[in-house]
């Protein structure tokens, strides 16, 4: 399982227990999930669900979402990494990458250089032959981090309702 991963202005550790008020203050913000169902938590045990999910990730595969950290001021920014996902867009097991920050660190390059760090560790470390992820169709932030990760747009697609679309990277030394 992996500890610590670093890149220029953060670093991330594996998410624990303690993070349960941290995933609160991030997941219960309307702007947030904009994109991802306009669900937001409602309150702290819902946070809780979403954190045993990540903690049985990390039991059941060694990989999951971890604490993004900013490094000058330790703060909590939200979180990051590769996880096993499940029957999404005809696939059934596959390594997702995904990335999540407060609206205070948005527009300033974290979710790019998380992304980045991740892809790297995956084909590098991990030695994945692949790393997928999907997104909003509509949320154009998030599929700009994709491509600036390296990611390709491969389709549309609808998932829970919603148009979805849907990006991959193959491992160039796997090619």
């Amino acid at each position: 399982m992996l500890q610590h991963l670093e890149t220029g202005r953060m670093y991330f550790r594996p998410l624990t227990p303690e993070d349960d008020i941290n995933l609160f203050s991030l997941d219960s913000l309307a702007e947030v999930h904009t994109y991802l169902g306009n669900n937001p938590v409602k309150d702290i045990n819902e946070a809780r669900q979403f954190l045993n999910n990540v903690l049985e990730q990390y039991k059941k595969n060694g990989i999951g979402r971890m604490a993004a950290i900013h490094k000058q001021t330790g703060a909590f920014m939200g979180w990051a990494g590769l996880k096993v996902e499940h029957n999404v867009n005809g696939h059934e097991q596959f390594f997702d990458l995904g990335y999540r920050f407060l609206p205070s660190f948005w527009g300033s390059g974290y979710a790019t250089e998380a992304a980045k760090a991740f892809v790297e560790y995956g084909f590098t470390v991990l030695k994945l032959e692949k790393i997928n992820a999907y997104a909003d169709a509509g949320h154009y932030a998030s599929r700009r981090v994709l491509e600036k990760a390296g990611l390709n747009y491969v389709e549309t697609f609808e998932f829970e309702g919603v148009d979805e679309v849907w990006y991959e990277l193959l491992n160039p030394e796997r090619r």
